[in-house]
Order: C-alpha cells, then structure tokens, then sequence
C-alpha cells in the first residue's frame, strides 16, 4: 500500500537498473509493453520513476517467484 503522507521520491534509471537488475533497455520495453512503470518527464529531456511505484513492482516480482516456488 501506498503512504501518501511521505515525500515521494524520483530515480532516475541508473538507479532503477541496480534495483531492479534490469537494463535500461529492457526497463523502457517493460513500460512501453505496461509491465513496468512508466516514467514521469521531470525535464524536457530528463525522465524519473516514481520510487514507491518500483518498489511495489520489485515486491510483487518476488510474490510471484514465491508462489511459483
């Protein structure tokens, strides 16, 4: 669940990649496809991702390696 209280914050990809072990390619095919976030534009050349809306991703990615265990 989501806390609307706290201060979001953004990542850009470099750091989404270490999160997620994705690479940038496949983070961006991922949210082209609606299977990952999709980045906010922060910049008319700069994107971000909404940190809470990775982590939520990352921990249903282990949900789902744990039921199919």
């Amino acid at each position: 669940m989501q806390n609307d209280t706290a201060t979001p914050d953004l990542r850009k990809l470099p750091e989404v990649c270490r999160q997620t072990g994705l690479s940038g390619p496949t983070v961006y095919r991922l949210a082209h496809a609606g299977k990952f976030p999709k980045p906010i534009k922060i910049t008319t050349r700069a994107s971000a991702w909404v940190g809470t809306e990775v982590d939520e991703w990352v921990r249903n990615r282990i949900a789902e390696a744990r039921d199919a265990a």
